[in-house]
């Protein structure tokens, strides 16, 4: 096979960053499948909190871009009343100053201001962002790309070579450390717990002095509190003792946390990377491969920024 530009296209990985590249390609006309392990509903993309910010992702400038590009397309989602998932929720990014976040939001989140005492005890950034409700997201992606023509497939990839389509595009996550192979890229094991809500309507992160992390987004599925940074953790079962301290370290910023009733435990494996890899390479046979991997915990702050990366790269 060569690589046509005008060829059909597989993309590898169902994740977020995989539906929405897939769904940016259809859209622009192309032939697209989607190769996935699991079922979208399965896939670490369905246990993210999921707040846009760019969280633990290189190159820090460029993120920022694609992360700016992806408000724009989550804004507008959440004002066209689609079912998406995605609303525009006021809170307190911890530990972040006004002129830190200024330098590159300036003029594009409205109402960004310092948090006040009676908010956030201690330095805070009160902002309006996008909260996206993975459990509904991930399906209306997969509608969305299914209603542009495109085709998801089960299908289990340990070598590119197995993929039938002239161009491929590798949004294969924590997998693409084999599958590339790449050893750079590394879980970072995050762990949540749902309860009810008992009435909160803002979010919250924020970091205590020894580095440990504490957040709380109000879902429709309940109040999702968080969370762990585990590196090179590969466990998926939740931690009685992990999720027994996030809660308690929630119930430390908002007391009436304290009583509400668990529903439920996530878990899932952010890919890391040193950077994301996003880059036209070659395949031994000579068809085009683009990579698209590595974002750690923000995948869904830069999916449509990536998306669209990829998209020019497919086109050469």
């Amino acid at each position: 096979m060569t690589g046509e530009p005008s060829g059909e296209i597989v993309v590898v990985g169902g994740g977020v960053i995989g539906l929405t590249t897939a769904l940016v390609l259809a859209e622009r006309g192309r032939r697209v499948r989607v190769w996935t392990r699991d079922a979208v509903e399965a896939t670490t993309s369905a246990v993210a909190g999921a707040l846009w910010w760019p969280y633990r992702i290189e190159p820090v400038a460029t993120a920022r871009v694609w992360a700016l590009r992806s408000l724009e397309v989550y804004e507008e989602l959440a004002a066209g009343g689609e079912p998406a998932g995605v609303r525009m929720v006021e809170g307190v990014q911890g530990e972040v100053r006004l002129d830190e976040a200024d330098a590159w939001l300036a003029g594009r989140v409205p109402g960004l201001r310092a948090a006040t005492a009676g908010e956030y005890a201690g330095t805070g950034l009160w902002a309006r962002l996008p909260l996206i409700d993975m459990p509904a997201h991930l399906p209306w992606l997969r509608e969305r790309f299914a209603a542009a023509g495109g085709v998801v497939e089960t299908r289990t990839v340990s070598s590119f070579a197995e993929v039938d389509a002239p161009i491929v595009v590798n949004c294969a996550g924590l997998a693409a450390r084999e599958l590339v192979p790449d050893p750079s890229v590394r879980p970072v094991r995050g762990q949540l717990v749902v309860v009810e809500n008992p009435g909160i309507d803002t979010w919250l992160v924020s970091t205590d002095a020894a580095g440990e992390h504490a957040y709380l987004f109000p879902q429709p599925g309940g109040l999702v509190l968080g969370g762990t940074s585990e590196e090179d953790a590969w466990s998926l079962e939740p931690d009685p003792a992990t999720a027994e301290a996030i809660v308690r370290r929630c119930a430390a910023l908002r007391p009436e946390i304290a009583g509400a009733r668990v529903l439920g435990h996530r878990v899932g494996l952010r890919p890391t990377r040193p950077a994301v890899r996003l880059e036209r390479d070659t395949l031994p046979d000579g068809r085009l491969l683009v990579h698209n991997y590595g974002h750690g915990g923000a995948g869904v702050t830069v999916a449509w920024g990536c998306a669209e990366e990829t998209a020019r790269l497919v086109s050469g």
